[in-house]
């Protein structure tokens, strides 16, 4: 089959959707971090990926949080607290709340949403919305730069049946949904409201409805996005099942309008879960941190098999003394260096994917170091 484009088929879209990534990485943006990682120093994240807690009211079947147990310890306000403080004293930008937990479970979950905004972070959140009531909404919205709810079908059966939970689970989340988009509107909030569909080739059925759902719905975007697995294959995705559903997928990006953006991430989509790097340069500019409070380079290297990767707890150290800590940056170098392979020794195109890819080719020169041109996109702070 013919490549398919990589940009949105569905006419023209506005000016605020034109600049949203959905399928890239924003770290050329931040040449000054670059620099000084190029200089050797010991630079802070842009951006944090985390969880607020290791617990979860779904089991959805494509979930690699089962595949990341770690030793649990709770994150409390104090935690939170302290770690968002000590983020913006080191020059984190934004802290994305996905990782490998449900964070709106999380007694601090509101607390952590409002004190990072008050600290100066652009805050983000990834969720299944299922407790995101009303009252939730209007307490966290005006605080966020981005809300994404996890939904992988756009039909309650199914829904039920690939998420691990009761068909009315469903019907909450739309409301909930429903709720955000019009809470958007009403207090002409910035946020960027978002659907994502993790897409393994069995749930192909669920393409469309979802697409259609979204464009009831107006919510800023959909996206769809491979589905990870780990080195083993534990989950099973056949990437090679990828192909057979381009046409489908097209012709959901034909559901775009001015308002509402259904995009692919076809560059994941179309590498079958190959990297053509092997060196993992991203983690010191995008690192995850477990819902246990567990830092690590990456959410693939949460679990335990992988504790010499494992560089701290924020619920028992300070994240600025865990960042400049000779522990971190060992093993930060150890992943830049000859004796890491990432097409080896990693699984499928992780979270800091294009990233690498983007760091990698300026490493061999073959992309050149400078700003890029045009606008800066949204959500600048979310490499």
């Amino acid at each position: 089959m013919d490549a398919p484009s990589t940009k949105p088929s569905g006419g023209s879209l506005g000016e605020e959707h034109v600049r949203l990534i959905l399928d890239g990485t924003k770290v050329a943006w931040h040449r000054d971090r670059i620099e000084a990682w190029k200089r050797g120093e010991r630079i802070a994240p842009i951006t944090i990926d985390m969880a607020l807690t290791r617990a979860c009211n779904y089991g959805c079947h494509y979930c690699y949080a089962m595949m990341q147990e770690n030793e649990r310890s709770a994150i409390t306000q104090e935690v939170m607290k302290h770690f968002l403080e000590d983020c913006a004293a080191v020059g984190v930008k934004g802290i994305s709340f996905v990782s490998d937990g449900e964070s709106t479970i999380s007694p601090v979950f509101v607390y952590s949403v409002q004190k990072g905004a008050e600290c100066g972070l652009s805050m983000a959140l990834g969720t299944n919305a299922y407790v995101l009531n009303e009252r939730k909404l209007r307490e966290v919205l005006p605080h966020l730069t981005y809300l994404r709810v996890n939904i992988t079908a756009g039909e309650p059966k199914r829904y039920a049946e690939i998420m691990g939970v009761k068909e009315g689970y469903f019907e909450q989340v739309v409301e909930n949904i429903r709720a955000m988009v019009r809470i958007k509107k009403e207090l002409g909030l910035s946020v960027t409201i978002g659907l994502q569909m993790v897409l393994m080739p069995q749930y192909a059925d669920q393409i469309l409805p979802l697409a259609r759902l979204g464009k009831e719905l107006r919510p800023d975007y959909l996206i769809i996005k491979h589905c990870s697995d780990n080195e083993d294959g534990f989950l099973g995705v056949d990437y090679k099942g990828y192909e057979k559903l381009y046409d489908t997928l097209r012709e959901a990006e034909a559901l775009s309008d001015p308002g509402y953006q259904v995009s692919v991430k076809w560059s994941k989509i179309q590498a079958e879960g190959k990297r053509s790097y092997q060196r993992c340069y991203g983690a010191p500019f995008l690192i995850q941190l477990s819902g246990s409070g567990l830092v690590a380079p990456c959410g693939m290297l949460f679990n335990e098999r992988y504790k010499k990767f494992h560089v701290g707890n924020i619920t028992t150290e300070r994240f600025k003394d865990i960042v400049v800590s000779d522990r971190y940056w060992e093993v930060m170098s150890y992943l830049a260096g000859p004796d890491f392979n990432a097409q080896k020794m990693c699984g499928s195109l992780c979270l800091q994917h294009k990233v690498n890819e983007h760091l990698d080719g300026l490493q061999k020169g073959e992309i050149p170091l400078e700003t890029p041109l045009g606008d800066v996109p949204q959500h600048i702070n979310f490499v």
